[in-house]
């Protein structure tokens, strides 16, 4: 039976998922004998049929031939690629549009889903200083799109560990700092999120190497994202998620609880204040 190309209107990348979770189970194959002909692994696979991976054209062909769908996920994994975000970002940024609970720690920069648009805008120049003002305000606006995931009241449930870093770097413009740390007092005492401070008195830990990201889901196996100067990677390995969470863990540990990180992002925030006004 000859299959139809997937409706642009809709969820390219979730409805893709769909129709190879049908063609996989009609092969008679699970996700992990499929992830076997392809060389990775089951939770892979279920990634994929989930929406919370990307399928690439490699992966789309080799499963056209496998599953003999007559060159469908070929035709369509293109639509499903499409993406605002840049190619290191944009599986973990459409992932994180899914996830139940994000867990993430903060070397340096407040995370993107709690930025303000004056603190995105001073990012983003800051990384591309030559960029037109055109390009830095789709940045912005695509920035700020993801950071609408935190309007729905419930999920996801998201959960930050900053270093102190991220609340002393002001530069020149300690009033941007000021209302962006406001901004997240704010979520906190609303409830909407939990955020625990890493302070310089904590030393040496487990966290020194970069930022990391852990994300779960309903209906696919868990993920963690690493991501570096213009690089990322997400991981689905569930040794290597493990390991992360371990991480993650530590660092709470180690951070200051939520009420004593909230006085202190709150104290820092009145003092970039008092400085603006003096």
């Amino acid at each position: 039976m000859a299959r139809k190309n997937l409706d642009p209107s809709s969820s390219p990348r979730a409805l893709l998922g769909a129709e190879l979770r049908v063609a996989r189970e009609r092969a008679g194959m699970s996700q992990a004998e499929l992830g076997e002909r392809l060389f990775v692994s089951g939770s892979f696979i279920g990634q994929l049929e989930a929406g919370t991976r990307r399928m690439h054209l490699d992966f789309a062909r080799q499963i056209d031939e496998i599953l003999d769908t007559g060159g469908f996920f070929v035709r369509n994994c293109g639509a499903a690629a499409e993406s605002k975000y840049p190619d290191h970002f944009a599986e973990a940024a459409e992932a994180e549009a899914r996830a139940k609970t994000i867990r993430e720690y903060a070397p340096q920069l407040i995370p993107g889903l709690l930025q303000t648009e004056a603190y995105a805008r001073e990012v983003f120049r800051a990384y591309q200083p030559t960029a037109s003002e055109e390009a830095i305000d789709e940045l912005v606006t695509n920035h700020l799109a993801r950071a609408s995931l935190l309007n729905d009241p419930t999920t996801p449930l998201l959960w930050c560990v900053l270093d102190e870093a991220v609340l002393r770097r002001s530069g020149d413009t300690p009033e941007i700092l000021a209302e962006a740390l406001r901004h997240i007092a704010r979520l906190i005492r609303s409830r909407r999120i939990i955020v625990q401070v890493l302070p310089f008195s904590a030393g040496v830990h487990a966290g020194m190497l970069g930022s990391l990201k852990l994300m779960s889901f309903e209906d696919a196996p868990p993920l963690a994202y690493i991501q570096g100067m213009g690089t990322g990677q997400l991981f689905d390995d569930p040794a290597t998620v493990t390991q992360h969470t371990l991480t993650y863990d530590l660092l709470t540990a180690n951070a200051l609880s939520p009420r004593k990180s909230l006085a202190l992002i709150e104290s820092v925030a009145e003092d970039y204040e008092h400085d603006q006004h003096a």
